[in-house]
């Protein structure tokens, strides 16, 4: 899954990434170390601009509210739960399939973060002795140092109860899409602990290499089955993860110290 990721990269650093032709230097958002559900988050996003003559898509670097609320809900309620939709069903899913095929986005990140329980404290759970899990948090990034590209999906949504000109009437959400966890080597993995990303969770935001991000934000490509082939996983090898402070775990924590390589497994939380 996506839980948790860092976003550190300013606006005008990942204009020129993604070769961006449209955003408000206003909107921009203070680096974030420890992004969870319901922040505001970058995304970037092929489409139309209002009002414009030219009825061409603009890529574009919008701020969006992360966690998905279909245009067809009643209420916001639920918005924290969907912010992760499963490549292997989103084409079909009630709440995600309209926006597949019609609304997709790159939501960039430095990595994300992911948790695992500690061996000697998943033998208590067994034994019954009741003690919650100490997790041993894990940032995953790419090897190269380079962005890493999570493909997702943006929702607008009305908000009913409002007027038109409230300027909190209209909602911009979106969800980051998910596949299974690699089971290859990382690039670079921990001395001690996982050396897969299968060993950490079993599921990984799905990560898209530069050659499918024109593909997978054109909104003239509608056709499902079609858009379902850029869901595969990108290529073996391109990721490393190490593991860092528990303080990430706590979402009031924030700042690059939560980025700092551990030499190992805090105490307690041995894989």
């Amino acid at each position: 899954m996506c839980g948790r990721y860092a976003s550190s990269r300013g606006a005008e650093d990942l204009a020129g990434i993604f070769e961006i032709e449209k955003w408000e230097p206003e909107e921009a958002l203070a680096p974030d170390y420890n992004v969870a559900p319901t922040k505001e988050v970058y995304a970037v996003l092929d489409r139309p601009l209002r009002d414009a003559p030219d009825p061409r898509p603009v890529r574009q670097l919008r701020r969006l509210k992360w966690g998905l609320i279909p245009s067809w809900a009643k209420t916001p309620e639920g918005a924290a739960r969907m912010i992760n939709a499963r490549a292997e069903t989103v084409h079909e899913k009630p709440s995600y399939r309209r926006a597949f095929t019609t609304r997709r986005c790159i939501v960039p990140a430095d990595g994300y973060f992911e948790w695992v329980t500690g061996q000697q404290e998943r033998d208590l759970e067994v034994e019954g002795k009741r003690k919650r899990p100490r997790k041993q948090p894990y940032f995953v990034l790419p090897a190269d140092g380079s962005v890493f590209a999570m493909a997702g999906l943006y929702e607008f949504w009305r908000d009913r109860t409002l007027p038109d000109d409230h300027p909190r009437a209209w909602w911009a959400t979106c969800s980051v899409i998910t596949t299974e966890a690699e089971t290859t080597p990382l690039a670079v993995a921990p001395a001690e602990g996982p050396h897969t990303l299968a060993e950490i969770h079993p599921r990984m935001p799905l990560m898209l290499t530069p050659d499918r991000w024109d593909a997978w934000l054109d909104p003239a490509r509608t056709d499902a089955d079609d858009l379902r082939e850029l869901l595969a996983p990108p290529p073996a090898g391109l990721l490393r993860a190490y593991p860092v402070s528990t303080d990430v775990s706590n979402v009031r924590n924030n700042g690059p110290e939560l980025l700092k390589e551990l030499a190992g497994p805090e105490e307690g939380t041995l894989f």
